[in-house]
C-alpha cells in the first residue's frame, strides 16, 4: 500500500488536516504506529497515545480537538469506526491485488473447468472437472474444489479450504484457511443388530453471496436439496453446520456454535459463541442467543433474547444466574428454618 494522505481521503470522505502528501503505507495500533502508518482514535481512553505516536497520520472525528499539538497528520471522519472497517478494505483490496493474476504452473486445472477473466489460481492447487470460478476470484495454495461446484465473481478462498463436489458459492464470498464446504452429513440409521448404517448424503450446499465464513468451519452437504447459508451471513472459525440447515441472511455466528441437522435458524440473528442447536428446530428472526445457550425447542416469536440451557429469557436467565450464585446461603438459611421448625 502506497498512498497519500489526500488521495487516501477522497476514498474515505475524509478532511485532511495536515501535509496532505505524506505517503502512507498501511494501517496500525495507536500505541504500535510507525512512521508511515496510518492509526485512528475512536476511544477518548486512548487520547494520551495521540501525543506520543510515530504515525504518519490518524484517523479522528470532525469533533475531536487535540489538547495540545501533535505531528501526525490528521484525517477527520464523520464516523471513525466505519471508516476505520472501509480503510481495512482498501487495504485487503491492495494486498490481494499484489497477487500474480495467473494460474500457477504448479496448480491443477481440469480441462473442461471454466475460469473467468483475471481468476487466480494458487500452488498445489485443485480445480476438478467440470467446476467454474467467476471473474475476479482468488484461489489461494492447497485448495481443493470438487467437480461441479460452482464458484461466483470477486470470492477470496485461503489456503487449504475444500470445497466438495457439486457445491455452489455466489459472489463475494471469502472463505477462510480449512474451511470444508459440503462434506457428507452425519446420516445414520441403526439396524437389528445394534450397528449403524449409512445413508448417502446426495445433496449439496448452496452459499449466497457476500458471505464470509471463518476457519476450520465446516458445512455438512444435505441428504437430499441442499443445506442453504443464505445471503450476508457471517460465520466465525471453528463452527458446524449439520446437513439441510438453513441459515437466515444477514445472521452472525460465533466460534464454537453448532446447529444440528435440518434447523432454520431466521434472519438478522445474532448466535454466540459455543451456542447448541437441537435439530429440527425454527428460529426465529432477530433472535439473540446468549454464548453457551442450549436450544432444544422452536423459538417462534422474533427478536427475543435468550440466555442459558435449556435456553429461556435473557433478563430471568441473567436473575437465574445471580440466584444460583447464592443457593448455599439459601441452602443454609432453609437448614436453620427446618431445625427451628423441629424445635
Amino acid at each position: 500500500m502506497q498512498i497519500s494522505a489526500a488521495a487516501l481521503a477522497q476514498l474515505i470522505d475524509a478532511t485532511v488536516e495536515g501535509d496532505p502528501e505524506v505517503i502512507i503505507t498501511g494501517p496500525a495500533r495507536i500505541e504500535e504506529a510507525a512512521a508511515g502508518q496510518i492509526t485512528f482514535l475512536a476511544n477518548p481512553a486512548y487520547e494520551h497515545h495521540l501525543y506520543q505516536t510515530q504515525a504518519t497520520a490518524v484517523l479522528v472525528s470532525r469533533e475531536f480537538k487535540p489538547k495540545t499539538a501533535i505531528s501526525p497528520t490528521l484525517l477527520r471522519v464523520d464516523n471513525v469506526y466505519e471508516t476505520v472497517s472501509e480503510l481495512l478494505q482498501v487495504y485487503q483490496r491492495d494486498r490481494v491485488s499484489q497477487t500474480p493474476r495467473q494460474v500457477s504452473q504448479h496448480a491443477c486445472v481440469a480441462d473442461s473447468a471454466s475460469l473467468g477473466e483475471e481468476v487466480r489460481i494458487g500452488k498445489f492447487t485443485v480445480v476438478s472437472e467440470g467446476a467454474t470460478i467467476g471473474a475476479g476470484t482468488v484461489v489461494q495454495d492447497q485448495v481443493f474444489i470438487g467437480p461441479n461446484v460452482r464458484i461466483g465473481s470477486n470470492c477470496l478462498i485461503y489456503p487449504g479450504a475444500r470445497v466438495l463436489r457439486d457445491c455452489v458459492i455466489g459472489n463475494d464470498c471469502v472463505l477462510h484457511a480449512n474451511v470444508v464446504i459440503g462434506a457428507d452429513g452425519f446420516g445414520f440409521l441403526p439396524d437389528g443388530e445394534g450397528n449403524y448404517r449409512k445413508v448417502p448424503q446426495v445433496g449439496n450446499v448452496v452459499i449466497e453471496d457476500d458471505v464470509e465464513i471463518g476457519s476450520n468451519t465446516t458445512i455438512d452437504r444435505a441428504t437430499m436439496g441442499a443445506t442453504l447459508i443464505r445471503r450476508g451471513v457471517k460465520l466465525d472459525n471453528l463452527i458446524q453446520i449439520g446437513h439441510n440447515v438453513e441459515v437466515g441472511a444477514n445472521t452472525v455466528m460465533a466460534a464454537q456454535a453448532g446447529v444440528a441437522g435440518s434447523t432454520k435458524i431466521g434472519a438478522n440473528c445474532r448466535i454466540g459463541g459455543q451456542v447448541g442447536f437441537a435439530g429440527h428446530l425454527t428460529i426465529a428472526d432477530g433472535t439473540n442467543l446468549q454464548a453457551q445457550a442450549g436450544v432444544a425447542r422452536h423459538i417462534r416469536e422474533p427478536n427475543q433474547a435468550l440466555g442459558g440451557s435449556p435456553a429461556f429469557g435473557y433478563r430471568d436467565w441473567i436473575k437465574s444466574s445471580i440466584l444460583h450464585t447464592r443457593l448455599p446461603e439459601l441452602y443454609k438459611r432453609i437448614a436453620r428454618l427446618e431445625k427451628r421448625l423441629e424445635e
